[in-house]
């Protein structure tokens, strides 16, 4: 099934969220905190954790009040239940005209009962820059699925552990689906793996310290988790559709490499043999390392993220093109 949607987007990143989208189609057009996406994968729009809300797509006109008043009437638009007519306008949109006026001209120009306390359908227009994006809303981002799953509150915490939220988009970047395999060869806690279990995703993980390794199994109802060496991984070459983990820092990890560049070159090179042809490793490291991983593996995209004064982290999307990547052709030793 593909259908147009509008993608209205969180602001706490300028382009994490439209790396995010991969997981369900192409981005035809971008705008802040907006993207049209020509989706091939609706069923995956729920999975999204970067978005606030998915809208089928109706029409789009310039960010003025004439234009859009003749959008809505153009579209001649009907509503068999209850609908509410919403406005957002994105800071910077070039629009003057209130909210809550533009609301009553969608009320005015839908056939139907409006109803603002309780909709059963929602209209949708989000001006973003110069441009107006009308929608029909089918999906909207509940902010306690996240919330709710604090690290914290699991049985075994360690600090410095990634938030669901931000697990989640890394593996909806990585465009993992349900029931392939992934591998997170830097576990820690085992978040990336318990967020990939909510997923439908065959997810392992492995850690080189005993102690994380046995912290992780309390986290994890069920799941596999090894104590193993990055460096000689005990999977076959190509076993795993997809590779997201966290590098370790070096300043409290237990990294046993003479330094941590050999860690991550060592790295890069067992998760370019694990990882499936035509497949993405997503890593999250304390710095750009796109001239060492290109290496291995095609960079598709690099984003920075300051989590506070002392750390950045660095999110490397990578891609194993067959051209890029010095692949060792071995079953490793057990």
């Amino acid at each position: 099934m593909l259908v147009q949607l509008i993608l209205e987007l969180a602001g706490d990143h300028p382009e994490l969220p439209f790396a995010e989208l991969d997981l369900i189609g192409p981005v035809l057009e971008k705008n802040v905190q907006v993207a049209i996406v020509e989706c091939t994968r609706p069923r995956e729009v729920q999975r999204l954790a970067l978005a606030h809300s998915a809208m089928e797509y109706l029409g789009s006109c310039d960010a003025d009040r004439d234009a859009f008043e003749t959008m809505i009437r153009d579209l001649s638009l009907s509503s068999p239940r209850p609908f509410a007519g919403r406005v957002k306008k994105i800071f910077g949109s070039t629009m003057d005209d209130p909210e809550p006026d533009l609301e009553r001209l969608i009320g005015a120009g839908i056939s139907g009962k409006v109803n603002l306390q309780n909709p059963e359908e929602e209209f949708r227009a989000v001006i973003s820059g110069s441009r107006c994006y009308f929608g029909r809303v089918i999906w909207r981002s509940d902010p306690r699925r996240f919330a709710d799953r604090r690290p914290g509150d699991r049985p075994f915490f360690h600090p410095g552990v990634m938030m669901p939220r931000m697990v989640r988009a890394l593996l909806n970047i990585s465009c993992t689906r349900e029931g392939e395999t992934l591998l997170d060869p830097f576990c820690g806690t085992g978040g990336m793996i318990m967020e990939a279990q909510m997923l439908g995703i065959r997810a392992v993980g492995s850690d080189i310290d005993p102690f994380m390794v046995r912290g992780s199994r309390l986290n994890l109802e069920k799941g596999d988790i090894l104590l193993a060496d990055v460096r000689n991984l005990p999977f076959p070459s190509a076993s795993f559709d997809t590779v997201v983990t966290d590098l370790p820092y070096g300043q409290s990890s237990s990294i046993r490499a003479e330094s941590l560049d050999s860690l991550y070159r060592n790295a890069l090179e067992e998760i370019t043999r694990v990882l499936k042809p035509r497949r993405r490793a997503v890593l999250v490291t304390h710095r750009d390392i796109r001239d060492l991983a290109s290496n291995f593996l095609e960079v598709a995209g690099c984003y920075s993220q300051r989590v506070h004064k002392s750390l950045t982290r660095h999110i490397l999307v990578l891609e194993k093109t067959g051209i890029h990547g010095r692949e060792k052709h071995r079953v490793p030793r057990t």
